[in-house]
């Protein structure tokens, strides 16, 4: 898959997810130093919600400190992590500057960790970097030394485990295939229908484009439950409000008006089949639909 599908879809999908936790968040922040460059996401927790972010699982334990995220459809080559590595920096410098400029001074908390979201690295990438696990993060995880504040996280390394499901995401073939499965298995997750949402805009795009490659047609497939799901309840959604408006149409004609009263009975008129409401309006008095469905 292209970058471009890929980019478009992880940006959008963790700005989504991650906004009701922001007190600032922003895709591709221009860093205003040298030659303009763009990080994938900027993000700062919000103080009074940080308590939240338990949520997120790894993903909110990754954003307690001010981040920025760049996340790779692909295995990303050591010089794709030399420029993030440059972007960071970059930042940095600016904060810093600022910070001096507007005699402030600014914490080591106040800056930026680098999150690297990758599907797979080789150890060999990872030693070149003396990325090395650390004790208190899920396996997967990889840090820099401490003074670069970067880590590269592994997303086909994760456990799968609900508190990496997020991340899963973003993954690739079957790691994405069965996060896909448990998302759409969640029981009423108040993150459950922004990632669905982000998804289906994914099949969506993909739907659009002509002569797909191999990596496309996979990411179209694995999307194919979550677009099916989402048509049928749109289906369904629609075919409601159809039949309400009808319903509604058809109580004004018999009573020439739909007040409060009626109004109110009409979600036990919507049980019955269309011809059964169709038959009892028009053969009862309005005081004969109130008495039969007030009570209940």
């Amino acid at each position: 898959m292209t970058r471009q599908p890929h980019d478009q879809f992880a940006k959008q999908y963790l700005k989504g997810l991650l906004s009701p936790f922001s007190e600032e968040s922003e895709i591709s922040l221009e860093i205003p130093l040298g030659e303009p460059q763009q990080v994938g996401l900027w993000f700062k927790s919000n103080p009074q919600l940080v308590s939240q972010q338990h949520l997120l699982g790894l993903l909110g334990q990754m954003l307690t400190t001010p981040a920025l995220l760049e996340a790779f459809r692909n295995p990303a080559p050591a010089a794709e992590i030399c420029a993030c590595l440059n972007k960071l920096l970059l930042l940095q410098a600016h904060q810093r500057r600022q910070a001096k400029r507007q005699k402030q001074k600014l914490l080591d908390a106040d800056l930026p960790q680098l999150w690297i979201l990758v599907p797979t690295a080789s150890d060999r990438l990872l030693t070149s970097f003396r990325a090395d696990p650390q004790p208190d993060w899920a396996e997967g995880a990889y840090f820099l030394a401490p003074a670069l504040r970067t880590a590269i996280v592994v997303i086909h390394q994760l456990p799968s485990h609900p508190d990496t499901l997020w991340l899963r995401l973003l993954g690739r073939g079957t790691v994405q295939r069965i996060a896909i499965a448990e998302l759409m298995a969640l029981a009423n997750h108040p993150l459950q229908r922004q990632a669905l949402a982000a998804l289906v805009q994914l099949q969506v795009t993909l739907q659009r484009r002509h002569n797909l490659n191999k990596a496309e047609r996979e990411v179209a497939m694995n999307l194919s439950p979550v677009y099916e799901q989402w048509l049928a309840e749109t289906l369904e959604q629609g075919r409601q409000e159809g039949q309400r408006a009808d319903l509604e149409a058809l109580l004004t004609a018999k009573f020439d008006r739909l007040d409060e009263d009626l109004a109110n009975i009409i979600p036990q008129l919507m049980t019955l089949s269309p011809s059964d409401r169709a038959r009892l309006i028009l053969q009862s008095s309005r005081q004969d639909l109130l008495d039969r469905f007030q009570g209940e």
